[in-house]
């Protein structure tokens, strides 16, 4: 098994739906630009209330990337 080296970045994600669809918002977007992610973690969860209900969801997410040659 060959040395990795990560790269780590911190993202913000939100959804109407739910915590795993705010992550996957992140993810989707983070992968337009940036490449080989492999790994990530949830650091932060929080949500918007209106009216007295969860309004939409955030998460923080740290994504770890190999760095290219």
């Amino acid at each position: 098994m060959s040395n990795h080296i990560y790269k780590k970045l911190e993202l913000v994600g939100s959804s109407a739906e739910s915590i795993e669809a705010a992550v996957q918002n992140a993810l989707a977007r983070a992968g337009k630009t940036v490449r080989n992610m492999r790994w990530f973690e949830v650091t932060e969860t929080r949500g918007h209330i209106e009216n007295g209900k969860v309004d939409h969801w955030q998460v923080t997410v740290k994504v770890g990337f190999t760095l290219e040659d």
